[in-house]
């Protein structure tokens, strides 16, 4: 296959348009990534009514987060194996029986903490084959489609915010209506649809990652393979390195921070959804307008600047006690500089990956960068405890901006005005 003339179940861009198996990618991933908003916001809540300690909900991050680094790990190996496809199908299966196991058991015979971190952590192990597959498909889908890259990355970006957003603002209202273990039930319906769609709309086919064999050929090494072309490339090299750091201040904020802020400061768990949809709001807001033309500005002083914005202001003005409509315009402003960030890595790690490697080295993206996450929960429900709440968000807020920062003096980053170019159409043959 080659990059000017990609084929899928035999189409080259010679053939006309194709539409709808991104399109059905896109909504695969919405439900999904919904249904994981919704799991993000219940899960912290449920261990805090179960125990009233924000270190349980650390205990209850770690859980989520450690199956990241695994399934990241060797997710990206099996997928590469299988294919794309079926891997998107079958982790989707898998995840959503995983999340109805929570509702169920709390309904028949009982949930004890234990037993709910174990669920966690399965469905943790799950959850990154399917997002690499889904990953991995879009750019010989976008191809399909003759849509840009960059406009592909954009949209997805869109979706994802989107999904998010929507699956937070829902479950803020499942809360408080119903309660946080029902709200699960919600999440398990997104996996089963996002089965769905990418088994009846998504063609197999060698391009769609079907064909294990030529995954396997060109992938060979394994996960090992995935790391030693991200150690060789300074830009893949630093973006893992910056946010997997921040990833650890996001983990102890999503975890335990925001669910400890809402329930005791503004003291309205059902808060913390809606804290999270403002967030996704502002973002899905930021990917579009990336999508539109955002892309042609992006460089070192962009990214930096959208990732100052992004994780600085939310917790610098939970510091200060801001109350639910001054934090909740925050929010939504930091996910406005967020939304451009997915989009600006996503189509530099396009245009660097090559088919056969995208599944290896976007599995063993999302274990590195997933890594801190578990210490990150730990360290923040500890530091609640320890320190207090305000100055554990202030440390937070101090460290983003120096982290957020870097891309301005590191060297690694000037490869970001890159995503001005892998994004073109190919002209037509």
């Amino acid at each position: 296959m080659t990059a000017d003339a990609p084929t899928l179940q035999g189409i080259t861009t010679d053939a006309p348009r194709r539409r709808l198996p991104i399109v059905a990618l896109y909504a695969a991933q919405f439900f999904s990534l919904g249904g994981n908003a919704i799991a993000l916001v219940a899960i912290p809540i449920i261990a805090l009514m179960q125990t009233g300690s924000p270190l349980a909900a650390g205990v209850a991050g770690v859980f989520a987060t450690v199956p990241l680094v695994i399934g990241g790990a060797l997710g990206g190996v099996l997928v590469d194996r299988f294919g794309y496809r079926v891997s998107s199908i079958v982790a989707d299966v898998a995840s959503g029986v995983t999340v109805i196991a929570i509702p169920v058991l709390s309904a028949t015979v009982g949930l004890p903490f234990g037993m709910l971190l174990a669920l966690v952590f399965l469905g943790g192990l799950l959850d990154p084959p399917g997002d690499t597959a889904k990953t991995a498909l879009t750019p010989d889908l976008a191809r399909l489609a003759r849509m840009p890259l960059a406009r592909a990355a954009g949209a997805q970006s869109a979706v994802q915010r989107t999904a998010s957003m929507i699956g937070a603002g829902t479950a803020g209202a499942l809360v408080a209506l119903l309660g946080p273990v029902p709200a699960l039930v919600v999440d398990a319906a997104g996996f089963a649809v996002s089965a769905m769609l990418v088994a009846c709309f998504v063609p197999g086919g060698s391009a769609a990652g079907d064909d294990a064999d030529a995954g396997q050929e060109s992938g060979s090494g394994g996960f090992g393979a995935g790391i030693r072309f991200i150690a060789t490339h300074p830009l893949l090299r630093a973006i893992v390195l910056l946010v997997t750091l921040t990833n650890a201040i996001d983990a102890a904020g999503m975890a335990v921070l925001k669910p400890v802020y809402a329930t005791e400061v503004l003291d309205d768990p059902a808060m913390l959804g809606f804290m999270v949809g403002c967030f996704a709001a502002g973002a899905l807001t930021g990917s579009a307008l990336f999508g539109i033309f955002g892309h042609r500005y992006s460089g070192r002083l962009m990214f930096a600047t959208c990732f100052v914005l992004a994780g600085g202001p939310p917790y610098l003005a939970m510091a200060l006690g801001a109350q639910s409509p001054v934090l909740l315009a925050v929010l939504a402003a930091s996910g406005l500089a967020a939304g451009a960030l997915n989009p600006m890595m996503a189509t530099a790690m396009y245009g660097e990956v090559p088919d056969g490697m995208r599944a290896r080295v976007f599995g063993a993206t999302t274990a590195g960068v997933a890594a801190s996450m578990p210490l990150g929960a730990l360290l923040g429900g500890l530091a609640v405890e320890q320190v207090g709440l305000v100055p554990t968000l202030a440390t937070c807020a101090l460290l983003y901006l120096v982290l957020g920062g870097s891309p301005l003096f590191l060297r690694s980053f000037s490869g970001l005005s890159a995503a001005r170019e892998h994004g073109r159409p190919a002209p037509d043959r």
